[in-house]
C-alpha cells in the first residue's frame, strides 16, 4: 500500500522506467551498458516506492497514552523553552526519519486540534539544533482530556522539501489516524508537560502508531 502523497511521482517514475527501457532496449547498442541503464532505472523505481509505502497500523486507542507520529530513531529528550505556542518549558522528544523510514505522519493522541500552523524556512541536517526552529515546519497542538495539550513539530531535513499536514484547527482526530507526510527525510518533536513519563530511552526505535511516547 502506498500514501496518496506519492501517487503522482509514483506514475511519473514508473513511466520514467518504462521509457528507459524501451529506449536503451533500442538505441545503445552496447550490451553491459544498455544493463546498467536499465538496473539504474529499476532500483530508481524501487527507492520511490518504497519511500511512499504506507503500512496498515491499527492503533490501540487510548487517552492514557501518547503513541509515537512517525517511525525512526529516538534523538533528543530534553527540557527545552517552547517559545511558539506554550512560551514556557517543555520535555522535548525528537524522532528522526532516515530516508528509508516510513514517512507517514499520524495523530499521536486522539483530541482537538488546537493550534495548526506552516513555517517556511531553512533545510539544515534534521538532527541539527537548531532545525526546530529554523527549518520548514509545521506546528500542530492537540487538546486530550487526560494529557491536556500536547504539541507535535513536523520539520524539513536536507532532503525534504515539502511537508503534508491534514490538521485542521478544531476538527476532532483520532490516535493513530494518517496527520500528513513529509517528503525525502525529516523529524517530528514532540513536546509534553515537564514531570510527563517518557516510555523511550535515545537510540531507541519507534514505529508510528505503535510506539508507546509517554504515560500516565
Amino acid at each position: 500500500m502506498f500514501h496518496k502523497e506519492g501517487s503522482k511521482i509514483i506514475f511519473i517514475s514508473i513511466v520514467s522506467m518504462l521509457a528507459v527501457l524501451l529506449l536503451s532496449r533500442y538505441f545503445i547498442p552496447i550490451k553491459w551498458l544498455e544493463m546498467t541503464i536499465q538496473i539504474t532505472a529499476v532500483a530508481f523505481l524501487i527507492i520511490v516506492l518504497q519511500f511512499f509505502r504506507n503500512p496498515i497500523r491499527i492503533a490501540a486507542i487510548s487517552d492514557n497514552y501518547v503513541l509515537a507520529p512517525v517511525d525512526g530513531k529516538v534523538v533528543v529528550i530534553e527540557e527545552v523553552f517552547e517559545p511558539e505556542y506554550f512560551k514556557d518549558k517543555r520535555l522535548q522528544v525528537s524522532i528522526f526519519m532516515s530516508p528509508i523510514n516510513v514517512h507517514v505522519t499520524r495523530y499521536p493522541i486522539s483530541g482537538i486540534v488546537k493550534y495548526s500552523k506552516y513555517h517556511p524556512g531553512k533545510y539544515l541536517v534534521a538532527w541539527h539544533a537548531k532545525a526546530s526552529t529554523e527549518n520548514e515546519r509545521t506546528t500542530i497542538v492537540l487538546e486530550n482530556k487526560v494529557f491536556g495539550e500536547i504539541m507535535y513539530r513536523q520539520i524539513a531535513g536536507a532532503l525534504a522539501k515539502r511537508i503534508i499536514n491534514y490538521a485542521e484547527e478544531g476538527t476532532e482526530v483520532v490516535q493513530g489516524d494518517d496527520a500528513g507526510f513529509i517528503k525525502f527525510g525529516s523529524r517530528v518533536d514532540l513536546y509534553f508537560p515537564l514531570g510527563t513519563k517518557i516510555n523511550v530511552n535515545l537510540k531507541d526505535v519507534a514505529t508510528g502508531a505503535k510506539t508507546i511516547v509517554a504515560s500516565l
